[in-house]
């Protein structure tokens, strides 16, 4: 096993790393910066593109022409060629110290994406799908800070997390509808020590691999919910997790170059970087694109 820096742009908050299969590019933001940045895998050819306030998470759209986007304020679209960002809908208009974060795509182009205090206090969060047709649907609500939603690779189990609650948590899932049901405790992070539960991803034997933020490790999860896997990380604010690469077989780590809030920790010289890890004899799964 080998950790490298990929890209050293000392993301503020990196986040959200998505490897698209089609073009073979791996994009990630800068959720507190506003910003999408793309490069190849092995970090040449990078392009980034501006949004007009804090990002949560990207997915790809089917058609190529850009990007959802769940901002401050809403779920929007990205226009890689004009770079025009357009609202779709907001779902919380009424909660202003609220914000979208983490987001992903289920194999139906179904982008589900949830909500965060702002302070990382209060259960005012909510789980939200926003389906092909730019409908939205509240899927689940009293969450602090919504973060590392994925599917099984049989789409039968839904998996999300609430940071500070300390949980991730398994619903049963519906593809055919996209409901999840029959919520969960899947694994319990103890917070206590200052790590907590952040982006999250399934690999193509089921596992899930979870970062723990201001913990600086990589854990790796079986279905049952036992630990198969810990991996340390050269700084501690690592934040979320995809495999990527032409194989599939690279996991790719984001991390934050400055703490969202004061009580949070500092960190060393790499923070805010982008790693890459190669040599773990595991291949992910392809991430879905946006169906509208």
């Amino acid at each position: 096993m080998k950790i490298e820096v990929v890209v050293d742009v000392k993301t503020t908050l990196g986040e959200g790393p998505l490897w698209d299969v089609e073009q073979e590019r791996l994009y990630w933001i800068d959720s507190f910066d506003g910003r999408v940045f793309r490069a190849t895998a092995d970090g040449r050819e990078i392009r980034s593109w501006d949004v007009p306030m804090k990002i949560g998470s990207m997915a790809l759209r089917k058609d190529g022409s850009g990007a959802v986007v769940s901002l401050q304020r809403g779920f929007h679209l990205l226009d890689f060629a004009t770079g025009e960002v357009t609202l779709i809908h907001d779902p919380e208009p009424d909660r202003p110290m609220n914000r979208l974060n983490d987001g992903k795509v289920d194999r139906r182009g179904r982008f589900f994406a949830g909500s965060m205090d702002t302070m990382e206090e209060g259960p005012s969060g909510g789980l939200y799908r926003l389906d092909p047709d730019f409908s939205v649907t509240r899927i689940d609500s009293g969450i602090i800070c919504s973060n590392g939603p994925c599917w099984s690779p049989d789409d039968r189990t839904f998996y999300f997390a609430d940071t500070w609650i300390g949980e991730i948590w398994a619903y049963d899932y519906d593809i055919a509808t996209g409901a999840a049901t029959n919520r969960r405790t899947f694994v319990r992070v103890d917070t206590s020590k200052g790590g907590a539960a952040d982006g999250s991803t399934v690999d193509a034997e089921g596992y899930l691999w979870n970062a723990l933020v201001y913990d600086g490790r990589l854990v790796r999860y079986a279905p049952d919910g036992s630990v198969d896997r810990i991996i340390d990380m050269p700084v501690k604010k690592i934040t979320s997790v995809m495999f990527g690469g032409p194989k599939l077989d690279t996991l790719y780590v984001t991390s934050m170059a400055k703490p969202p809030l004061p009580r949070f920790p500092g960190d060393g010289v790499l923070r805010g970087s982008l790693f890459a890890i190669t040599g773990l004899g595991v291949r992910g799964v392809p991430e879905p694109r946006f169906g509208g």
